[in-house]
Formats: structure tokens, C-alpha cells, sequence
């Protein structure tokens, strides 16, 4: 048997061609999101879950992130399938992936059909199936992308160049994906496709998520499919494996590999009971500077993302649109929440675009830490216009509430609304590609496993996303109620980021350049 993939046994990159095929599972995945955040709201209202569940239902993303992803990730750099080490994982998160979504498009009709009564506000029964599926959604989701991530890296072997490609690529499918979602989502007679969707337990709204929720299970089936008949991976064999990652180094390395080594026989060893637990704190004791420093850009970005993200459509709605949840106010609520969702979309063809400019553009200013830097300026910048554009809605509030005008926002403000959600996909494609990238270089630079590596940085992403989704509620209400404390602190911890990146984050290593540190 020979080690992992192809790729990664030669030290050559694959065509471009099967490198494209991996990263498109990402706009069948990403498809599934974006109907989740455009059509969630109401689905949520038809089944009556209280307003207390609804941080539990978010916090499930990061929390499965936090387990999945890196467990995920070491097994799959250990496993020994003679499918390879990555394409089974990504087919089980597949399989998973379509048991969520039935889950929870048809959560409706199985709480009628176990006993819900369709007179009562909240249908537990379907409540407790959605939240499964949910939950089931998250986990298959983090079980797909990071092997999909951790494949993308193997096949760009030690190429530098070809690892930022890669992730470029992943993050334009997420676009291609989320643009999908949104126009399919936005269409409200989708459900006349498939007539049988709509039932006495599920309204036009339900219905039209089921619907959609269908053709995303073959969009994402022909992907997935296509991707793994395409790329072979072959058997991956650790000890060879371990013997490839010796040759060549001096004396005082392959003696510490070597201990290296014999710390994994003992670790993989019958007397272990739990080798995932110890190596993924076995990892965080090795972490060279540079993946440390990936760790605190990474944790600082997604501190000012994961507010916005949470909260954008919904500040349309309160702040832009001046609208409230129930009430006099919920028709404007409704319009603003609906001018995100525009605002999404066009964030999301920003996106696609960015992502595929990352590269060129990266060889132009003098590297990818600083896009990574300017990205985290343009992100601070932006978070802090939501404040001018909240200014300008309530000042025009104010004068069409004098002059007897209607109360829906101008022009002028939706326009600088929109603007700031389309300017921030340039971020967004940066983050969804450079620290992924960063972290594949320097795994390959040490010689540690794609998976695990991942799995560590994933990690920097899912805490700072706990931490919001805990902490910014409270702060908002001493604020007032509103969503742009959580903005202002977001621009802060971008411009931290910023400067992080600029300062502290190290410019990787070219690949045929040898590797200062055995360590991850």
C-alpha cells in the first residue's frame, strides 16, 4: 500500500480540473445554508419554537464544530479505508446531510403524523424533528468540509500556490451556493414544482423549503458523486508514511521525528483508550508560532464576523427599516428583513468574484497575510458604517414621520445599506480561503497531519462564534435593544485583526525551502 492520495505521495499537485470537482461539494453544501437563512423565520414561527430555544438552535453550529471537525480530522488523516483517507468521511457526511434535511423539511408532517395538535401554537413533536435535523445538519456539514478542505490540501501537495488556488475555489462554490439558495429561497411558488410538498401541516412557506430542500439534495448527490469518482485516493499506509516524512533531514531531525514517532506507536497503541483526545491536546502542546498566530488572526476575524452574520437581516429590519417582531411595526419588519436577504445576495456574487481574484491578487500587493490584512480593514471599516447607515435611517424616519411621508427607508439609505453588504463579500472571501490556505502550508512545512491541522484552526472559528452568539444578546439589551453594539465591537476586534496580520503573522515559507520547526 502507498501513503494517502496521489498528490500527496509524488509532492504534485493534481489537475486543475479535479481540484475544481472537490471544491464544488462546497456550493451543494452552502445551498442548504442559504435556505436556512432565508427561509428559517417562518418555518420557525409555523412550528411555534419558543424564543427561548432559539440560542440553542444556533449554538449547535459552533458547539458540533468544536467535537466534529477536529475529530473528524484526525481520523480521517489515520484512516486506512481502501477508499482513502478523505472520501469516506465526505460520502458519510453526504448521506448525513440528506437524513437532515428530510428531517427538516418533512418536521411539519411527522409531528401531525405522531400526534401534534395542528391547533396548538407550538408542535412539540416537530420541534424536538427539526432541532434533530438541525443538529444533524451541523454535524454533517463540519463532517464534510473539513475533509473536503484536508483533500483539497493533499492534492495540492507541497504547491503553495495551488493550496491558495484551492481554497479560492472552495470559497467561490460556498458563493456559487449561497446565491442559489438565496434566489430558490426567494421565490415564494417554488412548491408548484412539486405539488405534493404543501400539506395540511405544511403551509406555502414549508412547502416551498421542502421543495427546495429537494433539489438540494441532488444538486449535492451529482457533486459529491462526480468528485469522488473522479479523484483516487489511495490507501494510506502509516508506516511508510512516516518513513517518507524523515527522508532527507539532518541528523538532529530524524531524531526527533523519530521520538515523534514512537510517541504515535505508543499513542496508537491498544493501551490508549482515547488517541483522538490525546493527540488533539498533544497538538495544541506542539503548535509552532506560526499556527499560533493563525489561531489569534483567525479568533480575532470571526469575533467581528459571526455578529454581523447572526444579526444582518435583522438589522435591516429594526435599524434600516425601523420595524419591530409582532406589533404595528412588523410590516416594515418583514420589508427590511426581506431588503437583507437582497443585501445577502448581492454579498454573495461579491464573493464568487473576490475569490477568484485572491491570487492575483496576493502575487500584486506582495503576499496573502496582507490581503488577509487589508481584507480585516475593509471588514473593520464597514462594521462601523451600520452605525452612519443606521444615522441616516432614523434621521430620514424622522422627517418622513414630520412630513406625513411614508416610513419605508429612501433610496439614498437602502442603497448605502446594500452597498455595505456587497462590499463585504471582499472579506468574506478572504476569510473563507486565506487562513484555510495558511494552515495547509504550515501543516505541509512540519510534516503534521491536513486533517487535524484544520481541525485545530477550526477551533479559532467555532469559540469566538460561542462567544457571541452568549455574550451579544445581553450586551445589545444594555445598549438599548439594538444590533449595533455588537457591530462597533466587531470593527474593533477587525482592526485588531488587521493588525495582527500585518505584524505578527508570518509570511509561509516557500514549500522547496527547508523547514525551520518539527512542529505543527
Amino acid at each position: 500500500m502507498e501513503p494517502a492520495s496521489e498528490a500527496a505521495q509524488h509532492r504534485r499537485p493534481s489537475p486543475l480540473r479535479k481540484i475544481i470537482a472537490v471544491a464544488s461539494i462546497a456550493a451543494g453544501v452552502q445551498f442548504g445554508w442559504a435556505l436556512q437563512l432565508s427561509l428559517l423565520t417562518p418555518y420557525v414561527q409555523l412550528l411555534g419554537v419558543p424564543h427561548t430555544w432559539a440560542s440553542f438552535i444556533w449554538l449547535c453550529g459552533p458547539v458540533s464544530g468544536m467535537i466534529i471537525q477536529p475529530l473528524v480530522g484526525y481520523y480521517s488523516d489515520h484512516c486506512t479505508s481502501r477508499w482513502g483517507r478523505r472520501r469516506p468521511f465526505i460520502v458519510a457526511g453526504t448521506i448525513l446531510v440528506i437524513l437532515a434535511v428530510i428531517l427538516i423539511g418533512f418536521a411539519a408532517d411527522i409531528g401531525r403524523a405522531a400526534g401534534d395538535n395542528p391547533e396548538k401554537k407550538t408542535k412539540v413533536r416537530a420541534v424536538v424533528v427539526f432541532v434533530i435535523g438541525f443538529w444533524v445538519l451541523d454535524v454533517a456539514n463540519n463532517m464534510m468540509q473539513g475533509p473536503c478542505r484536508a483533500l483539497l490540501a493533499d492534492m495540492s501537495g507541497h504547491n503553495q500556490k495551488k493550496t491558495r488556488t484551492a481554497n479560492a475555489y472552495f470559497s467561490f462554490f460556498m458563493a456559487v451556493g449561497n446565491v442559489l439558495g438565496y434566489a430558490a429561497g426567494s421565490y415564494s411558488d417554488f412548491h408548484k414544482v412539486f405539488p405534493f410538498a404543501q400539506t395540511k401541516a405544511c403551509d406555502v412557506y414549508c412547502a416551498n423549503l421542502k421543495t427546495c430542500f429537494i433539489f438540494a439534495i441532488i444538486l449535492l448527490v451529482i457533486l459529491t458523486s462526480t468528485a469522488v469518482v473522479m479523484v483516487k485516493e489511495r490507501p494510506h499506509s502509516p508506516t511508510q508514511h512516516q518513513q517518507s516524512e524523515t527522508k532527507g533531514e539532518d541528523e538532529k531531525k530524524k531524531q526527533k521525528k523519530q521520538q515523534e514517532e514512537e510517541d504515535d506507536d505508543e499513542e496508537d497503541g491498544e493501551e490508549i483508550p482515547s488517541p483522538f483526545f490525546g493527540q488533539i491536546f498533544s497538538a495544541f502542546g506542539h503548535l509552532s508560532r506560526p499556527m499560533w498566530m493563525l489561531i489569534l488572526v483567525t479568533s480575532l476575524n470571526w469575533l467581528a464576523w459571526f455578529g454581523f452574520l447572526l444579526f444582518d437581516t435583522d438589522w435591516m429590519g429594526k435599524e434600516i427599516y425601523g420595524g419591530t417582531v409582532g406589533g404595528d411595526n412588523s410590516n416594515l419588519y418583514d420589508k427590511g428583513v426581506h431588503a437583507g436577504s437582497l443585501g445577502l445576495m448581492l454579498n454573495s456574487v461579491v464573493l464568487g468574484l473576490m475569490s477568484l481574484a485572491i491570487e492575483p491578487i496576493a502575487r500584486w500587493v506582495g503576499g496573502v497575510k496582507r490581503v488577509w490584512g487589508v481584507g480585516n480593514f475593509i471588514l473593520a471599516i464597514c462594521l462601523a458604517l451600520t452605525v452612519a447607515a443606521t444615522k441616516m435611517a432614523i434621521s430620514h424616519r424622522h422627517e418622513a414621520a414630520a412630513a406625513g411621508r411614508s416610513m419605508v427607508p429612501s433610496a439614498e439609505v437602502k442603497i448605502f445599506a446594500w452597498a455595505i453588504f456587497a462590499i463585504l463579500g471582499i472579506p468574506q472571501a478572504i476569510t473563507y480561503s486565506i487562513p484555510f490556505a495558511l494552515a495547509s502550508i504550515y501543516s505541509s512545512s512540519s510534516g503534521a497531519g491536513q486533517g487535524l491541522s484544520l481541525g485545530v484552526l477550526n477551533l479559532a472559528i467555532v469559540l469566538p462564534q460561542m462567544l457571541v452568539s452568549v455574550v451579544s444578546g445581553p450586551v445589545d439589551n444594555l445598549f438599548g435593544g439594538g444590533n449595533l453594539p455588537v457591530f462597533v465591537a466587531g470593527a474593533i476586534a477587525a482592526a485588531a485583526s488587521g493588525i495582527c496580520a500585518f505584524t505578527v503573522l508570518p509570511t509561509p515559507v516557500p514549500h522547496h525551502s527547508p523547514s525551520p520547526s518539527n512542529k505543527l
